[in-house]
């Protein structure tokens, strides 16, 4: 009989616990001794640093610092955005000076090298993945995500995060196979580390447009299925209802198998506002179940500028109608 491995997810209260305390203990106690390079992944989903939305550059930095004296080598990755290259993200956040005081480096993902990765005997439609070199190459990989939702997909948190590793801009015609992509970068990367900012969170149509809401709370894990399950219940969400299901289903991963520590997760859960579904809203998520409707409606730029553009006139005109 095999012995399931348990799964700890340790929950910090941030009105107790000094930010860099809350490092300290997470690099402590993963897997991170002498690695020569370590990955790390910010969520760098908007071109400016907005709390909640983006990952904080100073927590970036102090965990470099924590990293860089005991490896060689910290990177710090993200890929371009569909809307902005992610080197205009690194400088308007303020996350490359902030990584580079620290002694850290950053990259463009999406001008790395190329590793094809194939998927044997897969049952599904998604065969490969062209992914960085720089981290299937790396010793360790540290994932840094935030708790929000989502408009598509009810949830983004930790696996979400690492579909920025994906380095194509154009890694929105994978929608359709979503959560068999999640599922192929959580059992490739492995993350040694994940450790979730939810001083702030964002509720209803994240992970961008949603409403900061302050949780005052950090989580971290070795194991970033299991820090999304305790997230999402801390957001009141049935973690069974969204693509987290499938990786579960797919890993054997059951709830019982997750070791909560710190704060308990029902002393700090607050029912976060679920996303407005909306007419632009269904139309997307109706246009990303088929592969070739989202690659004829969003194989430009311009064509994408043109629907944000009719989204929010719609949603204007709704506002005014309703007052």
């Amino acid at each position: 009989m095999t012995v399931k491995s348990v799964k700890p997810v340790k929950i910090y209260s941030s009105k107790t616990s000094r930010l860099v305390d809350v490092l300290k203990e997470a690099v402590s106690s993963a897997d991170l001794q002498n690695k020569k390079r370590v990955f790390i992944k910010p969520n760098l989903s908007h071109p400016e640093y907005l709390p909640g939305v983006v990952t904080d550059p100073v927590l970036t930095s102090e965990l470099i610092g924590l990293l860089r004296d005991r490896n060689s080598e910290v990177i710090v990755g993200e890929s371009d955005g569909f809307n902005y290259p992610c080197n205009v993200a690194f400088d308007k956040t303020g996350m490359r000076k902030a990584v580079e005081k620290a002694g850290g480096r950053v990259i463009n993902l999406s001008e790395d090298r190329i590793i094809e990765v194939k998927f044997n005997n897969c049952d599904t439609p998604l065969k490969r993945l062209f992914l960085p070199k720089t981290i299937i190459d790396a010793d360790a990989i540290i994932d840094l995500p935030l708790m929000k939702t989502h408009e598509f997909m009810a949830y983004s948190g930790a696996i979400k995060n690492l579909f920025g590793c994906v380095p194509s801009n154009k890694r929105i015609y994978l929608h359709p196979y979503l959560p068999e992509v999640f599922y192929r970068l959580y059992t490739l990367f492995k993350p040694a580390l994940t450790v979730m900012d939810a001083r702030v969170g964002i509720e209803g149509n994240g992970p961008t447009k949603g409403k900061p809401v302050k949780m005052d709370i950090m989580l971290s894990s070795p194991d970033a299925l299991a820090l999304d399950i305790v997230a999402a219940k801390i957001m009141k969400l049935n973690w069974k209802d969204t693509y987290l299901n499938y990786i579960a289903r797919k890993t054997d991963l059951q709830e019982e198998d997750i070791s909560e520590s710190g704060v308990l997760a029902s002393d700090v859960a607050r029912r976060f506002e679920p996303p407005h579904i909306d007419v632009p809203v269904k139309a997307q998520m109706f246009i990303y179940k088929h592969e070739y409707l989202t690659k004829m409606l969003f194989c430009s730029l311009d064509i994408v500028k043109l629907f944000q553009k009719v989204t929010m006139t719609y949603r204007n005109t709704s506002i005014e109608t309703a007052a």
